[in-house]
């Protein structure tokens, strides 16, 4: 049923401003704006490298902390250790730390050093010694600390002959009598952390130092797998958007093509793909649009087909008008230049009817999108037009017989104007069949979720052949001894216009009692049915 369509409303301006505030994603094809939020999500993914340096960092700072607490046990162990037992607790204490112990004097000479009492717990690599994929990985680190912004520490160097000033902890540790720790980098960039602390009563100090290069192995080893995450839901990603996008894109461009040869109009039969297999959302829109262009091309015919009727009506009245006037200036006689200026006149009234039939029908579908429907009973408008009619009938006309229906049982949601006019039509129509003194029978009864109105004359009835196309423009079957200038052919044609605008059918058959006549019958939903 067609429904009222309101202006612009305040409910209508929120979605344009998100429209505008989202116009900048307009610039980007569906493609690039697909690609973008996945590449986005795996932007995410990869900050899982801050993740990781923050990992590296505390595992730093736990080392610190226990080789701090390393050797402030070592250093309370010296204390209460006689010298003959010491080398002992250094290799005991090496060989579970995996540390290196040095102890300098007062002066900061080197006096005990724990990789002369057994072998080297680790040594320092030269990174000129190590393979290329080495290499990659600090070239790697180097990146990621840049990436970060991490302060990379001073480097560790290893002098030949070892002094306590070699070691600036173990001056901070004796000017603070507490412990202290720092972190360096190895050659091969590993994490060189040491510890050193002032032994009391002394002047000696004990320094504590450790390369831990399994920090940096387990953050290679979790960084990685996490590029090879990485690298496999990128590529993943990448095919999925693509497929995505082609899914997509491929279907919508195809429409567009379509719509535009549509508009170009270049071509008479543009087929607009439906894309049956498809039950998701581009499916939807592919059969709305192609059903929308199959109904704009019938109306954009049935507009071709409705200019070429009227030129084809209205030329021969014209061109009967034209023939009595030009006669009139050649002719003298006065019964024949009388019988010329009736015919000019029916020519006249003939054109007014067609001209004023022609547009009403032109602008029926725009009025009807526009009308605002209301409450109309049905039997109540029929009962008055028939009053009317039958307090003008003159004893040689047609009677109107109408069965009255219960009052508000015909009530549907309409435009009364319009209605009124569908059934002004057909009891015009059955009038002009009906012979003198004959009865134009009219009912109105509600049948489930339909009101039915039927009109029935006594005229000759209408044959199977003819039933469909006298609801076609200026297709007319006039009675017998009818003036040419009575009907336009656009009667019932506005009828059926009216009627499928309010969702109805009308339809022509014959009487139900077998006697001879034509029965139109108008079906319109009833104003409690759900709506369809």
């Amino acid at each position: 049923m067609a429904r009222a369509t309101s202006s612009m409303s305040d409910h209508e301006t929120a979605p344009r401003e998100r429209e505008l505030a989202l116009q900048w994603t307009t610039q980007l094809s569906l493609t690039a704006r697909i690609l973008a939020v996945n590449i986005f999500v795996l932007a995410l993914l990869a900050g899982g490298i801050f993740y990781l340096e923050g990992f590296r960092s505390r595992l730093v700072e736990t080392r610190l902390e226990q080789i701090a607490r390393e050797t402030r046990l070592m250093a309370a162990g010296l204390d209460k250790t006689l010298p003959a037992e010491r080398d002992a607790l250094l290799a005991d204490f090496v060989g579970a730390s995996g540390s290196r112990l040095r102890i300098y004097d007062a002066n900061g000479t080197l006096i005990v050093d724990s990789f002369a009492l057994a072998a080297p717990s680790y040594s320092l690599i030269d990174p000129a010694t190590e393979p290329l994929r080495k290499d990659i990985a600090r070239a790697m680190d180097r990146f990621v600390d840049s990436l970060t912004g991490t302060r990379v520490p001073p480097p560790v160097v290893e002098q030949p002959v070892s002094m306590a000033s070699n070691w600036p902890e173990i001056g901070r540790s004796r000017t603070s009598g507490r412990v202290v720790s720092a972190y360096r980098l190895a050659p091969d960039r590993t994490p060189f952390i040491s510890a050193a602390r002032a032994l009391p009563n002394s002047g000696k100090a004990l320094l504590v130092t450790n390369n831990a290069r399994d920090i940096t192995r387990t953050v290679r080893s979790e960084r990685l797998w996490l590029g090879l995450l990485f690298a496999a839901t990128l590529i993943t990603s990448v095919l999925l958007s693509l497929f995505l996008a082609r899914t997509i894109v491929r279907p919508l461009r195809r429409l567009m093509t379509a719509a535009v040869r549509v508009r170009w109009g270049r071509e008479r039969d543009v087929t607009v793909p439906r894309l049956p297999g498809r039950n998701d959302e581009i499916g939807l829109l592919a059969r709305a649009i192609s059903d929308m262009t199959r109904s704009l091309r019938e109306r954009i015919d049935a507009g071709e087909h409705f200019a070429a009727d009227v030129a084809h009506e209205l030329k021969n009245p014209i061109s009967s008008l034209r023939s009595s006037i030009e006669a009139l200036e050649a002719i003298d006689d006065p019964a024949v230049r009388v019988q010329l200026l009736a015919i000019a006149r029916d020519d006249c009234r003939r054109l007014d009817r067609l001209v004023t039939d022609i547009a009403e029908a032109s602008r029926m579908d725009a009025e009807l999108s526009r009308a605002h429907f209301e409450r109309v009973d049905i039997g109540s408008m029929i009962d008055a037009m028939v009053s009317a009619r039958e307090a003008r009938r003159t004893p040689d006309h047609p009677h109107i017989a109408y069965a009255r229906p219960r009052k508000r049982s015909t009530d549907i949601m309409g435009d009364d104007n319009r209605l009124e006019r569908v059934f002004d039509n057909l009891l015009d129509n059955a009038l002009s069949f009906s012979p003198p003194g004959g009865v134009v029978r009219v009912s109105a009864t509600r049948s489930g979720d339909e009101v039915i109105v039927r009109v029935e004359d006594d005229g000759p009835g209408v044959e199977a052949q003819y039933r469909d196309a006298i609801f076609h423009r200026f297709y007319s079957l006039r009675p017998a001894g009818e003036t040419f200038t009575r009907h336009s052919g656009l009667g019932l044609a506005i009828v059926q216009a009216i009627v499928a605008g309010h969702q109805g059918s009308v339809s022509v058959g014959d009487r139900d009692d077998g006697a001879s006549g034509a029965r139109f019958e108008v079906r319109l939903p009833a104003a409690d049915a759900p709506s369809p």
